[in-house]
C-alpha cells in the first residue's frame, strides 16, 4: 500500500486514473468541490474507488468544515456554519454550544455517509489569536484551550455517530502563524513555555486515531523545518508531549510553505515520521513520484490505519438530518436572544 491519499481531477476516474490507483494502491483519496458535483455522480465516484480496492472500509476524506471550507456546496447539500458560530455561543451558554456543535457536525458527517464519505478533516484544534491569520480566522472554535478542546470534542463525537471519522488538526497548532500556509511558510517565534497553550487542546484529544501535521517552522523547536518536515516536532511535541499515537497526515503536500518537487517533500515528511502523505492536485506524474519514493506503508502505519479504519460504520441511530439542524438552529438562535 502506497502511504499517500490522492486527489482526482474530476467528477468520475480517468482510465489513467483507474490503471494508476489500482496499481498504487494508495491508503486512500481527498474529494474537492471539482469531484462533488450532484448525490447520484458523488456516490458513484466514491463507489467506484472501493470497487478498485475490493473492500468498503476505505478512507475517501474530504474538508467539510461549514462556513468557507465546504466542498459539498448547496443548493445541492446543505449549508453549515463556520466554527466561530459555537465559539460565540460557548461563551454565554458552553453546554448548550457544545451539544450545538455535536448535532450540526452528526448531520453534516450523515450527508458525507450517504455520499460515501467516511473522513472528514476537520475540527480545527488551532488555538485562535488576535494575529491569527484568515486562513484559521472564522473556522476556530474559540480563543481557550478548554473551550477549542470541549468544542473539538463535540464534532468528532458528533461525526463519530454518523460513522465518519473526523481529525485533529493542524498540529502542533496554527493559531500563532500570522501568513498563510497555502502561499509561503509560517515562522512561529513564541516559547515552548507560550507553545503549551496552543498544544493543550490536542494533549486533550490525544487517543483520537487520526490527525494532520502543520507546514509551520516553530524556532523554538526546530529553526530550520516546518512541523511536517521536522522530525524533532513530530517526535518531541506530536508523538511526545501531545502524545498523539494515531495516523498522523501531512497537510497538503502541495501547499507553498514548502519547497522542492512534490515527490521530494513527500519523501521528507515520510522520513521525519508522517505516516501518510496528503497530495490533493490530482497530477498523476506527482502521484507515480510520491509512489515511487515513499515506498509501502510501515507497519506502525498500518496499524494506526487499522485503528481509523475501525471506527468507520452505520450510524449511532434513525434520526433524521432535518431533527438534527433543528435542534442546532434552536441552539444556534440563543446567541441573538442574549443580544436583544
Amino acid at each position: 500500500m502506497t502511504p499517500a491519499i490522492f486527489g482526482i481531477s474530476g467528477l468520475a476516474l480517468t482510465p489513467d486514473e483507474r490503471a494508476f490507483f489500482k496499481e498504487a494502491d494508495p491508503a486512500g483519496y481527498i474529494l474537492f468541490a471539482r469531484n462533488c458535483e450532484t448525490r447520484e455522480q458523488l456516490r458513484r465516484l466514491t463507489d467506484d474507488l472501493r470497487e478498485i480496492h475490493g473492500r468498503d472500509r476505505l478512507i475517501v476524506s474530504i474538508d467539510q468544515e461549514g462556513g468557507r471550507v465546504v466542498r459539498m456546496k448547496p443548493p445541492e447539500w446543505p449549508r453549515y456554519p463556520a466554527g466561530e458560530a459555537f465559539a460565540k455561543l460557548f461563551e454565554i451558554a458552553p453546554a448548550s454550544a457544545i451539544e450545538a456543535a455535536r448535532v450540526n457536525a452528526e448531520a453534516m458527517a450523515r450527508e458525507l455517509a450517504l455520499a460515501g464519505i467516511s473522513v472528514d478533516y476537520h475540527a480545527p484544534f488551532d488555538v485562535r489569536r488576535p494575529e491569527t491569520d484568515n486562513v484559521i480566522g472564522d473556522r476556530a472554535l474559540g480563543s481557550e484551550p478548554m473551550q477549542v478542546a470541549a468544542l473539538g470534542r463535540a464534532v468528532l463525537d458528533g461525526m463519530g455517530r454518523a460513522g465518519v471519522v473526523g481529525c485533529l488538526k493542524h498540529m502542533p497548532g496554527h493559531g500563532r502563524a500570522t501568513v498563510d500556509s497555502h502561499k509561503e511558510l509560517p515562522r512561529v517565534t513564541a516559547t515552548a513555555e507560550e507553545l503549551a497553550v496552543d498544544i493543550e487542546p490536542f494533549r486533550t484529544l490525544h487517543a483520537h486515531p487520526l490527525g494532520m501535521s502543520a507546514h509551520i517552522v516553530f524556532t523554538a523547536w526546530d529553526a530550520q523545518n516546518p512541523a511536517t518536515l521536522s522530525q524533532t516536532v513530530i517526535r518531541d511535541i506530536i508523538r511526545g508531549a501531545i502524545g498523539f499515537d494515531g495516523l498522523l497526515l501531512t497537510d497538503d503536500i502541495d501547499m507553498e510553505a514548502l519547497d522542492g518537487t512534490i515527490p521530494e517533500r513527500a519523501e521528507r515528511a515520510m522520513a521525519a515520521g508522517c505516516d501518510i502523505v496528503l497530495n490533493c492536485w490530482a497530477r498523476i506524474d506527482d502521484m507515480a513520484g510520491i509512489a515511487d519514493r515513499c515506498g509501502t506503508l510501515s507497519a506502525k502505519g498500518a496499524e494506526r490505519l487499522e485503528r481509523v479504519l475501525a471506527m468507520m460504520g452505520d450510524p449511532a441511530d434513525a434520526i433524521e438530518t432535518r431533527e438534527l439542524l433543528a435542534k442546532r438552529d434552536a441552539l444556534l438562535a440563543l446567541v441573538e436572544e442574549a443580544a436583544a
